[in-house]
């Protein structure tokens, strides 16, 4: 598959392949929703879900779900703790696990992501990446991917990028299959959650920048 009939359209067979995947796991898995839903309500109270805006396919902007995984606590001046303070036992969970990812599969469903692509990342990103690098809104954003089956969160952003055009270039029903396969033993074995030190990843602020500061972009 070329980058410029990726760029035209979704492939049709990527879309029904999807598909023939994401119902029948809502159907499989939507018990587990439900518990979900249920012990996140207990626990951390609402909202269930994260929303978010992010980037997809050719830089179209969509809603992203995710079961919420921090809470809402604010220092004495009303803002936000750090990530690292706000994430729960149960947000550590959800994210070892990657079920905060399940509703992930609406989006796929609604065709705002597709099941294996590059991660959706922030809307502030989109003029920070390289010509190169924004490739990766080539395809449609995935819940799984090239970069997160190869490091995810472990490895730098520059890596991660060149992972993703990697898959733009060299998409098949095939390698969403391999990768699909790979990443199920990837979360069993919970590898690359997060970055040492910090509670998710560090922020991208452009390929020659070393800021290191923290934010909610997986």
């Amino acid at each position: 598959m070329t980058q410029s009939s990726l760029e035209i359209h979704i492939p049709w067979s990527k879309r029904l392949f999807d598909l023939l995947l994401t119902i029948p796991l809502l159907i499989i898995l939507s018990p587990i929703l439900l518990i979900l839903i249920i012990i996140v309500a207990i626990f951390m109270g609402r909202p269930i879900f994260f929303r978010q805006q992010r980037p997809g396919f050719q830089g179209k902007i969509f809603t992203l779900y995710k079961f919420r995984s921090m809470r809402n606590a604010i220092d004495a001046d009303g803002n936000p703790l750090p990530d690292v303070q706000r994430l729960s036992w149960l947000g550590k969970f959800l994210r070892a696990s990657s079920l905060d990812e399940l509703p992930e599969l609406f989006n796929v469903l609604m065709g705002q992501m597709s099941l294996v692509g590059p991660r959706p990342l922030l809307i502030e990103y989109l003029p920070l990446y390289s010509p190169e690098q924004a490739r990766r809104h080539d395809v449609l954003p995935g819940m799984t991917g090239w970069a997160q089956i190869n490091g995810r969160n472990a490895i730098s952003w520059e890596k991660k990028f060149e992972l993703d055009v990697w898959y733009v270039d060299h998409w098949s029903i095939g390698l969403d299959i391999k990768i699909l396969w790979l990443t199920f033993f990837k979360v069993i074995r919970r590898e690359g959650i997060t970055q040492s030190g910090q509670a998710t990843t560090e922020y991208f602020t452009g390929s020659a920048s070393d800021a290191n500061s923290e934010i909610d972009t997986q």
